[in-house]
């Protein structure tokens, strides 16, 4: 995922998570600064007080408070202060720091159902990332196979379109294990049925190479609409090459036709 995206996720994610767990906490202690939140609080109070500190730009407040919820078992708050580790939001930037936390949300797993889900997929994520790039000037090394080996996991255990995607893009590559065309082609089709551009747009470009030149420039074309203008000019530059060599009639049948795929279920 576009760094950009993969934050975005992160932050709609946390923000589900907490309509939630708020709904569920009926009268449960404001999200007030001035709350008398100390570090005796209880994990889900230091969360919330945590969140809106960050969200009052008092994101020293919000890093203390994720550490002591985090200490006391708290998903989301090591979720929260890997992110910022992460990203260098608040704190110094320091991935390292970041995969050792991840590491921590997937080691402890998670039960079937619980609320905690999405924070463990995000880590899983998070992880395969930093397999797949590594970190420098830690131990943390480039391992295709593991990151590919968790890609699989998040994409078959969980079904995310992110994961299916970066499978998909792994497997076309050879990367962590043999190529497998079929198989990419698969993942690939599953997450642009939800409206994955990326994987629309990877998707088009190999029915058109297998010469199924309309569906797949449609494909590719359809991409473009659903991608953000600032991620997806590797996009642009795979549509414009199948343009450049399609025929003219094909050209118009694959614009007329991106305009009516379903996204969420076209064939």
């Amino acid at each position: 995922m576009f760094k950009s995206e993969f934050i975005s996720a992160r932050v709609m994610m946390l923000s589900l998570s907490l309509a939630t767990s708020v709904a569920l906490a009926g009268h449960a202690l404001a999200f007030d600064i001035n709350a008398g939140v100390t570090k005796e609080s209880g994990p889900f109070d230091l969360f919330k007080f945590g969140f809106r500190a960050y969200k009052n730009g008092q994101k020293e407040e919000a890093v203390e408070a994720y550490r002591y919820a985090a200490e006391k078992g708290h998903t989301g708050s090591r979720w929260a202060l890997a992110n910022m580790y992460a990203d260098g939001d608040g704190v110094t930037q320091d991935d390292f720091e970041a995969f050792k936390i991840y590491s921590e949300i997937a080691q402890q797993g998670v039960e079937p159902g619980s609320e905690d889900t999405g924070f463990f997929i995000n880590a899983l994520l998070a992880l395969a990332n930093y397999y797949k790039t590594g970190i420098a000037n830690s131990p943390v090394k480039i391992d295709l196979n593991q990151a590919r080996q968790l890609y699989f996991q998040v994409a078959s255990t969980f079904g995310v379109p992110e994961a299916q995607f970066q499978l998909a893009q792994m497997m076309l590559a050879g990367e962590g294990g043999a190529a497998n065309v079929q198989q990419a082609k698969k993942w690939l089709n599953q997450a642009r049925k939800s409206g994955h551009p990326g994987a629309m747009a990877v998707f088009g470009n190999i029915l058109f190479q297998e010469g199924q030149s309309v569906r797949g420039l449609a494909f590719m074309t359809a991409a473009l609409d659903k991608c953000k203008p600032k991620d997806c000019s590797w996009m642009e530059d795979l549509q414009e090459q199948a343009f450049s060599i399609a025929s003219e009639d094909d050209r118009r049948v694959a614009v007329s036709m991106s305009h009516q795929l379903d996204v969420a279920g076209a064939e």
